[in-house]
């Protein structure tokens, strides 16, 4: 293993070094050349992606650092025993990526894509290699938690051939979404849609109980058409703002620089989603013209990040709505102690809540709030983890105090922290860890079995749409 790990290094660190920008232009246009696009087209491309993410970061950084103050403000307000600080995605990014051990997992997920497209397993080439780090933090907790590398290993790439799977069973819902034609290239494998199978769970319950629910729905973008600016992401930001900023307690020109920062985030946040969709454009005609000329009609997708699906609105809509439910659950909810800070804008939920209601916004809502409790308890369950390993990579948060734990409120993966927790301790000869491990790994791969059979016949009746038309 350790030799496996030394390769990774040297093949992946260069490459990590450079940042997520920089590192994901070099890889979109080495892809597009390897499939025959212009010199001039491919580096076009890699470098609006590289280009759309840094767009996306900053404004994700804008916006959360933010609402961490109101928060915090809030807190000291409350006198709120919440003693775990939600850092947000970027410091746990670093974190994470600060192991060798994470290079030693994206080394053997590409290894694991590779063979999938081989054997035909899969029609996903995964592209989005930062991003890997939701899964290696997985198993650098079930590490942390008493597993060894070889059990850790296994359970990362049960959950990664899973992930490739998904990003294959979305990518109609995608292009459904996207009003973009079928040869649209762009999915993702990204963790945020491994919530997909649990939030189709609840939305089964509401065709069967809570039907009557639906006509209270309101089309994001066609109330944004009737009421104008008021029903616009401009406008959603400020009523956001406004609303935090009352209750941390501000005054009147805090509150009106929190609602204007919400309110140009949600609005960029569209405008940079559409950067996405023109980065992967040159590779898009590559894989179109190779899979005609060499794979007989074979298409291949390109797993990107998340956000070439942000310009839809339904997305911010849910996000502002769940925010402060996120907030009351975490001051009520048994068994929480994380604060959501950096993590207020939930974008680590509403991305799979999106595809899988297919933008009914108030099954978003409704779903969503159900689901917040266990994105709560999972920051909270990896907090010492993500505070040991911060402090001993010198990564530790500065403007946190040294006896604080550190985690993230809406960080993707919270059923995968579980099973890593539970892995983890099962290694250690446990019985009854053993049977919770063994239990859960069993529920985890039915219900995704269920959700992969729901998702083909949602494909089927697509095809079947297009068909006819």
């Amino acid at each position: 293993m350790s030799a496996i790990i030394e390769i990774a290094n040297k093949i992946f660190q260069p490459l990590i070094d450079l940042g997520a920008a920089p590192m994901m232009t070099i890889v979109l246009t080495l892809i597009a050349l390897v499939f025959k696009v212009k010199p001039s087209r491919a580096l076009e491309g890699g470098l609006k992606l590289g280009i759309a993410i840094t767009g996306i970061g900053a404004i994700i950084d804008m916006l959360t650092s933010s609402f961490s103050q109101a928060m915090a403000d809030f807190v000291a307000r409350t006198g709120l025993s919440l003693n775990i600080t939600d850092v947000g995605w970027a410091p746990l990014a670093t974190i994470t990526w600060g192991s060798p051990y994470t290079l030693y997992f994206l080394l053997v997920l590409v290894i694991v894509n590779v063979i999938m497209l081989i054997w035909k397993k899969t029609n996903t080439l995964d592209v989005d290699i930062f991003d890997v780090w939701h899964l290696a933090f997985v198993g650098l907790f079930a590490i942390w938690s008493g597993a060894n590398l070889l059990i850790a290993t296994v359970l990362v790439v049960f959950i990664g051939i899973l992930k490739i799977i998904n990003s294959d069973l979305m990518k109609p819902t995608f292009n459904d979404l996207l009003d973009a034609p079928e040869n649209n290239p762009m999915t993702t494998t990204h963790m945020n849609y491994m919530m997909n199978p649990i939030i189709m769970v609840f939305d089964k319950i509401f065709d069967k109980i809570f039907p009557w629910l639906d006509k209270y729905d309101f089309d994001a973008a066609k109330l944004n058409n009737k009421v104008g600016f008021w029903g616009s992401k401009f406008a959603i930001g400020i009523y956001l703002g406004i609303f935090v900023g009352l209750l941390a307690g501000q005054n009147p020109t805090e509150i009106f620089e929190l609602a204007f920062t919400a309110a140009v985030s949600l609005e960029l946040f569209s405008l940079i989603g559409q950067w996405f969709i023109d980065s992967i454009e040159p590779l898009s005609q590559g894989i179109t013209d190779f899979a005609s000329k060499r794979l007989k009609g074979r298409t291949l997708n390109i797993g990107l990040d998340w956000p070439f699906l942000a310009g839809r609105a339904e997305i911010w809509a849910a996000a502002n709505i769940l925010a402060p439910i996120m907030l009351l659950e975490a001051v009520i909810l048994p068994g929480n102690y994380l604060l959501p800070l950096g993590g207020i804008i939930a974008m680590g939920i509403t991305p799979a809540l999106l595809v899988v209601t297919r933008g009914i916004i108030i099954r978003m809502i409704v779903i969503g709030a159900i689901e917040l409790p266990v994105f709560l308890w999972a920051g909270t369950l990896v907090a010492p983890f993500v505070t040991n390993m911060a402090k001993n990579i010198g990564a530790f948060p500065e403007g946190v105090a040294s006896n604080q734990l550190i985690s993230q409120t809406t960080m993707e993966g919270p059923m995968e922290k579980f099973l890593g927790y539970l892995v983890g301790n099962a290694s250690q000869g446990e019985i009854e860890f053993i049977i919770y491990a063994v239990l859960a790994l069993i529920a985890y791969l039915l219900i995704f079995m269920w959700y992969r059979r729901e998702m083909n016949k949602r494909n089927a009746a697509y095809a079947a749409e297009k068909s006819e038309s």
